[in-house]
């Protein structure tokens, strides 16, 4: 190890230990795409963690990923949920597809105004590549749509005689699993302290009852599921979209100027390190670097 990575590696542990005790929580950073076989590393990694503070009931989770598979999102969580009560993540950058439903499993998600969340669309593996289910199925969805009108091209007909059913129903299956693991998250832990109505009109100050929270949590869910409402899946949606069209909660430390220069610091420092030593993926923790 250089002397400047050694200097480095003393910087980001610093910074690490400020915001441990600025959020009276473990801390831990993630950086990179969500799949295999990054769910049992990251299961060695927290059980690593946990064996050095066993008393510790909240997780933070600093969050950088371009996106990955639904399914490796549910087992992190798992993994998560099983050693900690409270889960926060911060988003400094940007946490895309797979990431943003990682993100809605938490209790607190924190931001800034130049974070980003992104479209929900989950990827499927066909043997050769991941391709966007969403996409997909919208594709799908147009050409059934131009048949009934008459107006479908013979090139057209021909790719939906060769459709795979199979491969069609595991996109379908994606799709459903998404949006289902979201309103489960959100309901129990985004919205569990969601008690009384502070914005619904002819509600406010009401009791939020539990089919409330259901109704809001699919809303949301089929919202980020909505191609035709995003047009991109790599469009990255910002606070203020997420907090006025979503509806979503979000705790934004933009105007939070130490606890933002703790985020960006401890953030940028570990960035610099991975980048600098073309990592294409990362974990970080007190006691794992």
């Amino acid at each position: 190890m250089t002397i400047f990575d050694s200097r480095v590696k003393e910087s980001v542990n610093g910074c690490l230990e400020k915001l441990e005790q600025h959020l009276s929580s473990d801390v831990v950073s993630f950086y990179g795409p969500i799949g295999p076989p990054v769910d049992k590393i990251f299961r060695d990694f927290i059980e690593k963690l946990k064996l050095d503070s066993p008393n510790q009931e909240r997780v933070t989770i600093f969050l950088t990923t371009p996106g990955g598979l639904v399914e490796t999102v549910e087992t992190l969580v798992d993994i998560i949920r099983f050693h900690y009560k409270e889960v926060y993540f911060v988003v400094p950058d940007y946490a895309m597809s797979a990431g943003t439903i990682f993100c809605l499993s938490g209790n607190k998600i924190f931001m800034d105004y130049s974070s980003s969340l992104g479209p929900v669309d989950p990827q499927v593996f066909t043997g050769k590549e991941y391709v966007s289910a969403l996409g997909y199925l919208d594709q799908v969805d147009r050409m059934i749509e131009k048949s009934n009108k008459g107006e479908l091209s013979d090139a057209e007909l021909v790719m939906l005689q060769d459709l795979d059913l199979a491969a069609l129903s595991s996109y379908e299956q994606a799709k459903n699993l998404t949006i289902t693991l979201l309103k489960e998250w959100l309901v129990h832990y985004k919205f569990a302290d969601w008690n009384i109505h502070g914005t619904t009109p002819g509600k406010v100050g009401t009791p939020v009852t539990e089919q409330e929270k259901k109704d809001r949590a699919e809303q949301i869910a089929n919202e980020l599921s909505d191609n035709k409402k995003w047009h991109s899946h790599a469009r990255r949606i910002g606070i203020s979209k997420l907090r006025d069209v979503l509806r979503l909660r979000i705790d934004d430390y933009s105007n939070d100027v130490p606890f933002r220069t703790m985020i960006r610091e401890y953030h940028e420092f570990l960035l610099d390190y991975i980048q600098r030593n073309k990592y294409p993926a990362f974990l970080h923790s007190k006691n794992y670097f």
